[in-house]
């Protein structure tokens, strides 16, 4: 079964209240519970999403639903995958490093860098099945695709068309969205020239910042008076940034590095235990299921060459990543 991240339909609820519809009762129809959209980071069935975007467009007559809800969203529904790619030298490095993180937000999707001559196509791929079909869902999900591709290159999203499969739509709403969705093309996606490939990943540090200190109030919600779950959490998150370091987290946590030592001490923890803990768990996840090789695994985990990785896994398990993945494997089944 394919998963993905409730937040990826965030502002569903108020959109559908907008156009004069219950949300709730599309929720149980597609056999869902509201209280999966509290946080956005629980994973759900991707099919029942996909039905859901399905039952909106019916229920609210509004073939182009999918649009309507991604132009209402920020780079947020994407969870830590623009964090985690920030990073990158160059946009291309960046697109790269998609598909080693996009099980993260969702399973099942893929994202193909075709060259086009002097373009390139950016082409979504989502293998996920629904009785009342996906095109709600990759409405959505082009859109979400075009938001993350300007937030590396720093342009307006306007600049960037949406191409679609699937047929063209009459209506009012289809002229709102004239200037950028183009349908019956050959491909799912966004296209961009070669040459912005090449440009510099725009990194803004302020959003690093911003990310780190809204997903701060989630932890005191969610961990309330446990810094080390706290801790654990946010050093998986910047982990594959290649910014994890304990003035980092204690930063993030708005404590003093000595500070932050201090109290986990107390409660039997260290920062390197939580490191520790937190790079085994990525490991024996990523090995179970992950497409990443060996190497670029040690580089997630921050350690510069494979060997000490390795070295340390053996420690961990009793048995090397190979030998490890060898014997956990795991296959994915469709949804």
């Amino acid at each position: 079964m394919y998963l993905v991240r409730s937040g990826a339909v965030a502002q569903f609820e108020q959109l559908v209240l907008e156009l004069g519809e219950n949300p709730i009762e599309m929720i149980h129809q597609a056999g869902l519970r509201q209280a999966q959209f509290r946080d956005p980071n629980t994973y759900v069935a991707y099919p029942r999403l996909a039905e859901l975007l399905e039952i909106a467009a019916q229920r609210c007559q509004q073939p182009l639903f999918g649009l309507m809800l991604a132009q209402r969203q920020t780079l947020l529904v994407l969870g830590d995958l623009p964090m985690l790619v920030s990073r990158a030298a160059t946009v291309a490095d960046a697109l790269a490093r998609v598909n080693d993180y996009l099980y993260l937000h969702a399973s099942g999707v893929s994202l193909q860098l075709q060259p086009q001559g002097d373009t390139v196509r950016l082409v979504l791929s989502i293998n996920v099945q629904s009785p009342r079909g996906i095109e709600q869902l990759m409405q959505m999900s082009v859109a979400q695709l075009a938001m993350f591709v300007s937030s590396l290159l720093n342009i307006n999203i306007n600049n960037i068309p949406l191409y679609f499969c699937q047929n063209k739509y009459s209506g009012p709403e289809s002229q709102r969205f004239a200037h950028l969705a183009r349908f019956r093309e050959s491909f799912d996606g966004v296209m961009l020239k070669t040459s912005q490939l090449m440009g510099r990943n725009y990194h803004d540090e302020e959003a690093l910042n911003r990310h780190l200190q809204s997903h701060l109030h989630f932890l005191q919600s969610h961990y309330p008076n446990n810094l080390a779950d706290q801790a654990r959490d946010l050093i998986h998150r910047l982990l594959p940034t290649g910014e994890c370091c304990i003035e980092r987290v204690s930063t993030a946590l708005g404590l003093h590095e000595r500070t932050l030592q201090t109290r986990l001490k107390a409660t039997g923890q260290s920062y390197r235990l939580l490191l520790q803990d937190v790079r085994q768990n990525i490991a024996q996840q990523q090995l179970s299921y992950g497409t990443q090789t060996i190497t670029e695994l040690a580089l997630q985990l921050g350690y510069a060459e494979v060997a000490v990785f390795s070295r340390h896994f053996k420690t961990w398990t009793g048995l090397s990543p190979k030998q490890w993945q060898q014997q956990h494997r795991k296959g994915r089944i469709e949804g």
